[in-house]
This record gives structure tokens, C-alpha cells and sequence, in this order.
């Protein structure tokens, strides 16, 4: 009985702190700049990861052949990724980018059958079928028009496919190497990549800004929380309940951030929001069932969850 309270425990507050990583970026962006929020979060991550992995004597070696595998991981996330859902994350509300964001695995679905020829069954492509018809419920007023700013919902969805082109070439190293360790070499090379265009940009912004204990609070939680923490939480909970069942719990994202958006931020949503959203994770239910192989599944779990 312990046991289960701890491994649904932990994929829970995992899911919890995730939703939160939305809230957070919104309140950060007041003081940050979106570049200066995804580098200070890198680099604390990258300390935090490092001082675990010690800590665990997880560390390994990686092969020569597998090099460029992770170049191009870091490419696709965490630095495409983080550019498009952070800068998407200023113009749209914290529950609209969750919703967005959640559609990840459904992209990815199509992205695996593309290249793989992995196939789903019927109840998949309907759930496929059924999340793209909650986003445009959500989106789109009932004359046609955008509810949100269009510039928003672009970078975002620039995100989801940088997250799908993150989880294919993933789909070749998760069977090699531990989650934890993928993640701290993806955000060492990220937070390099992140650097020029940091000091190009924001650096001038960060020296002309008031910092404060408090301002900074929102990004460490970003980077202990969401992308540490739910992490790790998250692989314990793989290991304990299967992919399967744990990959269910991520579809209760974009409910969690809703929710906590309500009360953080005083975010409102209108019926037909509410509407889109629960017939987007109805379908993500549906395209999860019993539809995808082990290998694949375990690199569906990484996919945009390290942000």
C-alpha cells in the first residue's frame, strides 16, 4: 500500500509541477526577458542534474557514434523548443500553451508512423483526429477568428514540431542511456547553444534590470521543479507502473495548469474554451491506448517534458 502512494505519489506531482513550469514562465517573464528565463533555467538545471548524477554514480560514457544523435537533440530541445514555447508563452495565457504543448504525442504518433511505419489502431487515429478538432474548438471563435494572438499559437505549435523532431531522434538513444543523464548532456550543449543569443540580445535588458530575491524565485522553481524534479519523479514512476500507465497521467496537464492558472494568475476561460480543451484530452486518451511499441514509448515519455 506504501509503495503505490509513493509511485502515484510521485507521477502526480510530477504532472503538478509541470503544469505549474507554465504558471511560473508567465510570473518570470514580468522581470526576464524569455531568453535570460531559458539560460539562468538551464544552468541551474545543469547544476542540479550534475550534482544528482554524482550523487548516483550514473554516469556514462558516450559512444563516439552517438555524438551527433545528441547534437541533434539539443538542438531540437532543448533550444528550438524552449524558443518557440517561450516566446510563444508571451503572447498567449498559460492554459492556452499547455493545451498547445499537450498535443506532442499525438504529433509525434504521426511523425513515428511517417518515418517508421509504426502503426496505431483505429481507436489512435480517431483520438488523433479528435485532439486536432478540440484545438481549433479552442482557438477559433465561432466566426472563424482567432481567440488568441496568432503569433502566439504559431511559436507554440513551432515547439510541438521542434518536441516531435526531439522524440524521433531520441526514439535511437533511450535504450542505451539513462533519461536523467540525457537530459543534463541535452541541457549542457542547450545552454551553449543559448549563449551567443544570449549575450547578443538580453544580456544588456539583464544588466538594466532591478533583480530581486523574489524575481528569481519563479525561474529557480522552473529549474529545480520542472526541470529536475518532475523529471526525475517522473522516470521513478515509469520504472515503477510501466510507460503505459504513467504516460496516461500527462494528459491531466493542461486540467492541472488550467486550475492553477485560475488561482495564480486569475486566467479565465469562456465554455467553449473548456470545451476544446476536454475534447483535446479525450483524444489524447484515445491515441495513447495500446498503440504504440515499448522503445517508443519509453522516448514518448522525454518529449517536451524537460521543459
Amino acid at each position: 500500500m506504501k509503495n503505490l502512494f509513493v509511485k502515484y505519489g510521485a507521477v502526480i506531482l510530477s504532472m503538478i509541477f509541470w503544469s505549474f513550469s507554465f504558471i511560473w514562465f508567465k510570473v518570470a517573464n514580468e522581470t526576464f526577458r524569455p531568453l535570460t528565463i531559458v539560460f539562468i533555467r538551464l544552468v541551474i538545471a545543469i547544476i542540479i542534474l550534475n550534482v544528482f548524477i554524482s550523487l548516483t554514480g550514473s554516469h556514462i560514457k558516450i559512444r563516439k557514434e552517438d555524438r551527433k544523435l545528441f547534437l541533434l537533440l539539443a538542438l531540437f530541445e532543448p533550444f528550438l523548443y524552449f524558443l518557440g514555447e517561450s516566446f510563444g508563452l508571451t503572447y498567449v495565457s498559460a492554459t492556452t500553451g499547455s493545451v498547445i504543448i499537450s498535443t506532442i504525442p499525438v504529433i509525434a504518433a504521426l511523425g513515428a508512423w511517417f518515418l517508421y511505419r509504426e502503426k496505431l489502431r483505429i481507436i489512435n487515429y480517431m483520438g488523433i483526429i479528435i485532439s486536432f478538432i478540440g484545438i481549433l474548438v479552442f482557438i477559433f471563435n465561432k466566426d472563424g477568428s482567432l481567440s488568441f494572438d496568432v503569433r502566439g499559437i504559431i511559436l507554440l505549435l513551432f515547439a510541438v514540431f521542434s518536441a516531435v523532431g526531439y522524440n524521433l531522434t531520441l526514439n535511437r538513444l533511450v535504450v542505451s542511456y539513462d533519461p536523467v543523464y540525457i537530459v543534463n548532456i541535452q541541457n549542457m550543449i542547450g545552454a551553449l547553444l543559448f549563449l551567443p543569443l544570449f549575450l547578443i540580445f538580453e544580456l544588456r535588458h539583464l544588466a538594466d534590470t532591478t533583480i530581486t530575491f523574489r524575481s528569481l524565485i519563479p525561474v529557480a522553481e522552473l529549474s529545480l521543479f520542472a526541470s529536475c524534479g518532475a523529471f526525475i519523479l517522473f522516470a521513478y514512476s515509469v520504472r515503477q507502473m510501466g510507460i503505459s500507465r504513467a504516460n496516461v497521467f500527462t494528459n491531466c496537464i493542461p486540467i492541472f495548469t488550467a486550475f492553477f492558472s485560475f488561482i495564480v494568475l486569475g486566467d479565465e476561460m469562456t465554455m467553449q474554451n473548456i470545451a476544446g480543451m476536454i475534447i483535446v484530452i479525450a483524444g489524447l486518451f484515445m491515441s495513447q491506448i495500446n498503440g504504440r511499441p515499448k522503445k517508443s514509448g519509453e522516448s514518448m515519455i522525454l518529449t517536451g517534458k524537460t521543459a
